[in-house]
C-alpha cells in the first residue's frame, strides 16, 4: 500500500499536471488565437476529469477511496494522452480522422451547402508546432509521462 505522502505527490502531479495542460490549451485558443477543432475539445475533457478526481482525492485525505481517485486521476490523464496521439496521427495522415472535422468540402459545385457542411477548424490540419510536434503531439507525450508519474506512485509499494 502507498503512504500518505506518495499518494499526496501523485494526487499533486495529476492536479497539477492536468491544470497546466488545460491552461496552456487555453492560452494557445485564447491569447495565441488558435481555434481548437472537434478533437482537441475531446482531449481536455479528460484533463477536467483528472482535476476533478484530483480534487476528490485532496478533500478526502483521510479516506480509504483517496487511493482510488488518484488512480482514476491517472487514468483519465492516461485517456488524454491516448486521444492526444490519435489526434497527431490524424494531423500526420497516419490514419483517417472522424470525416466531421477531417473531410474535403464536397465537390459538388454546391456553395451554400458546402459552407453549412464545412467544418470551421479541420482536425488534420496542424496550426502549431515545436520541435516536429503538434500541440496534440505535445499533449500526447506530456500527458502520458504525466500519466505514467501518477499511476506508478499511487501504486507504489
Amino acid at each position: 500500500m502507498t503512504n500518505a505522502r506518495t499518494l499526496g505527490a501523485a494526487n499533486a502531479l495529476a492536479l497539477l499536471g492536468s491544470s497546466a495542460l488545460l491552461g496552456g490549451a487555453l492560452a494557445f485558443q485564447h491569447l495565441g488565437g488558435l481555434a481548437p477543432c472537434e478533437m482537441c475539445f475531446w482531449q481536455r475533457w479528460p484533463h477536467l476529469a483528472a482535476i476533478g478526481f484530483g480534487l476528490l482525492a485532496l478533500v478526502l485525505r483521510a479516506h480509504p477511496l483517496r487511493r482510488t481517485f488518484v488512480i482514476l486521476a491517472g487514468l483519465s490523464v492516461l485517456v488524454a494522452a491516448a486521444l492526444g496521439l490519435f489526434h497527431a496521427g490524424v494531423e500526420r495522415k497516419w490514419w483517417a480522422g472522424p470525416t466531421t472535422c477531417s473531410a474535403a468540402p464536397a465537390a459538388d459545385g454546391d456553395i451554400f451547402a458546402n459552407m453549412l457542411s464545412a467544418p470551421i477548424v479541420r482536425c488534420d490540419a496542424i496550426p502549431w508546432e515545436l520541435f516536429g510536434l503538434s500541440l496534440a503531439g505535445w499533449n500526447a507525450l506530456l500527458s502520458a509521462l504525466i500519466a505514467g508519474g501518477v499511476l506508478w506512485l499511487a501504486t507504489r509499494r
